[in-house]
């Protein structure tokens, strides 16, 4: 009696109905964690590195920016989550080059992203156990966290929203206006995130954008 092992169309087929809509999920999830972290960073913590104000004394804004950071690690694990599907969705169309620069830029992101928020958070915790920051260690905290988000994770960011833009140009994954967003999202991330601080919230918003048209093209198909 022979045994006929079983084929790789019905995973197969099931991998390609499953992929767009995780890929959705994980982006949205990114998305509105990410917006959500960076919106309360900025409404309670002060213009000024240097200066203390409520943002260490009082327990709310304390309380706020603790909600803020600690939804950090969820939105990187979404975002690693959400490259991964988004890579195997492309499968075999995918070019080696920007895969790299793709799948780099993002890992990069991240490990910003979370550093930064350690940053912080140190300062929050040494705020809530013991006697308040001096100016100088508040500044310099201020402006490492300040460094790794708007120089450096934002401008990998950039890179990510280049690189993704120039593969779903070539892939045709995606909805042409976004590659067109998409552009313009890295222009501000490159050049205007030193303009406002609130342009770092454009990078979120696309990839909702993305996933939001990702998971359209997943219930047409």
């Amino acid at each position: 009696m022979t045994e006929v092992a079983p084929g790789p169309g019905p995973m197969k087929a099931g991998s390609q109905l499953r992929t767009p809509r995780a890929a959705a999920v994980a982006g949205i999830i990114f998305s509105v964690l990410l917006i959500t972290a960076l919106t309360l960073l900025r409404l309670a913590a002060p213009p000024s590195p240097a200066v203390a104000g409520t943002w260490l004394t009082d327990s709310a804004h304390r309380a706020a920016l603790a909600i803020g950071l600690n939804l950090v690690p969820f939105a990187g694990i979404a975002f690693l989550w959400f490259i991964g599907v988004l890579r195997d969705r492309i499968g075999e169309r995918e070019d080696r080059f920007f895969a790299t620069v793709f799948l780099g830029s993002g890992v990069l992101f991240v490990g910003m992203l979370f550093v930064g928020a350690a940053v912080a958070g140190s300062l929050v915790a040494s705020a809530s156990s013991s006697a308040l920051p001096g100016s100088g260690t508040l500044a310099l905290g201020r402006n490492i966290t300040t460094s790794l988000l708007n120089v450096y994770a934002m401008r990998m960011a950039a890179v990510f929203t280049l690189t993704t833009v120039t593969i779903a140009r070539r892939t045709q994954f995606v909805s042409r206006w976004l590659i067109l967003a998409g552009l313009a999202c890295a222009v501000v991330l490159l050049v205007g995130i030193g303009i406002s601080p609130w342009s770092e919230l454009v990078f979120p918003a696309w990839i909702l954008a993305l996933s939001l048209d990702i998971l359209s093209a997943g219930h047409d198909h």
